[in-house]
């Protein structure tokens, strides 16, 4: 268990597009399956193509979005996972953080605070 990052609720990350790089805090959501980053965003940074299209169950109701992989540093480590977008414009923190990257390395401390 020592060899897992430790995240909080929130976390820095780095996300890598085609066309630059960006630092973001990110929402970290044990209940969300896929991870998911603002369309917005993913286009200024220049993520994509487009990989598939999936459904995404929500308290919203259930839509369909466009899946891409990104290339992210969180934690210390470099992973690279798949994503959804979303119109994240409304909401606190462009990108959110699901179970698809935690699992591959992670724990989570509600008391963590951002440095």
């Amino acid at each position: 268990m020592n060899d897992k990052s430790v995240l909080g609720l929130t976390t820095n990350c780095v996300l890598f597009g085609e066309k630059k790089k960006k630092e973001v805090i990110a929402r970290v959501d044990t209940g969300a399956t896929k991870s998911s980053i603002d369309e917005k965003l993913a286009q200024e940074i220049g993520v994509g193509p487009e990989l598939k299209k999936t459904l995404v169950k929500s308290a919203h109701g259930t839509r369909q979005r466009a899946v891409v992989v990104v290339d992210l540093m969180i934690g210390g480590q470099m992973k690279r996972s798949e994503f959804t977008l979303a119109d994240r414009a409304h909401l606190k923190y462009p990108v959110l953080i699901g179970q698809n990257v935690m699992k591959s390395g992670f724990m989570i401390d509600p008391s963590k605070k951002l440095k």
